[in-house]
């Protein structure tokens, strides 16, 4: 399961680079936030519009379908940093040390092959749905309203693309730990003990009574 966990940051390059990387992950993250917002906003038409005029939202499904890799993709480079996506925690709080970096080094670059698999994989159904001659630069439509699908194709391969850095990033900060037997080192997910994250949580609500 996915635990508490802390990015810490200093002066070295790495960290600059962990930093910058971060604007970008927010940005989408941001992105994939306003996309679901949307939805919402679109369903509350196309219910309101069935209800009140007996006319739905054209398209509300194929504009659902158009969204989906932007709810779905956009954030996960963010949660990746964040440690947030599913991990072995019951395993992981048993290491300490070298044993716990290279653990985390070999499961991250088992990480980036797959995903450099499936940057592959998705760019080639993007070019597929992708043709400077055809209409609005599309071979392919959904069925409904016709709206090109090659945007939403495109968004797969670049969200992984990010999530690729990310993990590049982090199998940087794994190995400096590693071979330095660093305790604490910077650009990675670091999770936190019970005491920790209550400390966390704690200052996180100081102030708002």
């Amino acid at each position: 399961m996915a635990g508490q966990a802390t990015v810490l940051v200093d002066g070295s390059r790495l960290s600059q680079l962990d930093q910058q990387l971060l604007k970008l992950e927010r940005f989408l993250a941001l992105i994939s936030g306003l996309a679901v917002f949307g939805l919402m906003v679109l369903a509350v038409i196309s219910v309101s519009g069935r209800n009140a005029l007996n006319a739905p939202l054209p398209g509300y499904v194929d504009w659902i379908e158009q969204a989906m890799p932007l709810i779905a993709f956009l954030g996960i480079s963010y949660v990746q940093r964040d440690g947030g996506h599913i991990r072995m925690d019951i395993v992981l709080s048993r290491l300490h040390g070298r044993g716990l970096w290279l653990f985390e080094l070999i499961s991250v670059v088992l990480i980036l092959l797959l995903m450099l698999a499936l940057v592959w994989g998705s760019w080639s159904h993007f070019d597929r749905s992708f043709d400077f001659g055809a209409p609005l630069w599309s071979r392919d439509s959904s069925i409904d309203i016709g709206i090109p699908l090659w945007p939403a194709k495109l968004l797969a391969p670049i969200a992984f693309s990010v999530l690729c850095l990310r993990l590049a990033l982090q199998i940087l900060g794994y190995g400096r730990a590693f071979l330095l037997g660093l305790e604490t080192p910077v650009a990675v997910p670091l999770i936190q003990d019970a005491a920790a994250q209550a400390a966390a949580e704690a200052e996180q609500f100081e102030g708002q009574d």
